[in-house]
């Protein structure tokens, strides 16, 4: 999925990107994208809210992009205030956010957190869980869905989501198997697989037998042709 909006303090931002590694030694870090648009959110003079641990020394601070340059694809951010190496490592897992301009035109695939809250959860043409949480981590989104059975958690990919309709208070998902299904199932088949895996054993066993008597009787048959000799 593409940036994710979240109002804060009154106002919307956008999670356009997250710090992963310094970069050299001038202050560089390169940038895991969270954006479609990389050339109209990284542009020198954006500003950007720091999402950190409250121990950090960035915590309540902003950044001012300088300059996005580009390294075999991978995008490497300047900013202002961090001239070395040192300075970069101390932003590393920083997630960037910013404010979302209420008149541009709407990113695809992004959505407020309170419209998806609520939404029902579609599996195969049957509502599975209802959507009641959305969290956001470095690695992607994810979804908590209230089931019948509890809680299930759902990556927020593309994979995964297949379709987020808000108007009709919807979401389909195509989850590999096992996501929905409840653990009573997944032992029993475990059992199943365990049982299945016994009887082959054994017939694996009985044949093996079944070669040495094989094996075995024809030795005896080759030592009383001898004996007649």
């Amino acid at each position: 999925m593409s940036e994710t909006k979240i109002p804060r303090e009154g106002r919307t931002q956008l999670r356009v990107g997250r710090l992963t590694k310094a970069h050299g030694l001038k202050g560089a870090i390169k940038v895991e994208m969270y954006t479609d648009a990389p050339e109209r959110r990284f542009v020198p003079g954006a500003v950007f809210s720091l999402q950190v641990p409250t121990s950090s020394p960035w915590h309540g601070k902003t950044l001012e992009l300088v300059e996005l340059k580009w390294f075999n694809a991978q995008p490497v951010a300047f900013f202002k205030g961090v001239p070395d190496r040192s300075a970069a490592e101390k932003l590393v897992k920083a997630i960037l956010w910013i404010d979302h301009d209420p008149n541009e035109a709407p990113e695809e695939d992004a959505w407020f957190n309170h419209q998806l809250i609520g939404l029902k959860v579609i599996r195969d043409g049957k509502q599975v869980g209802t959507l009641a949480q959305v969290d956001h981590f470095p690695a992607q989104d994810l979804l908590t869905v209230t089931t019948d059975n509890g809680d299930v958690l759902v990556p927020f990919v593309k994979s995964i989501v297949a379709s987020v309709d808000i108007e009709a208070g919807e979401m389909v998902v195509t989850p590999p198997p096992g996501l929905f299904e409840e653990i009573a199932d997944e032992a029993a088949a475990a059992e199943a697989d365990v049982a299945e895996a016994g009887v082959t054993e054994t017939e694996a066993t009985q044949t093996d037998a079944t070669q040495t008597d094989a094996t075995e009787t024809a030795a005896d048959d080759a030592g009383n042709s001898t004996e007649s000799d």
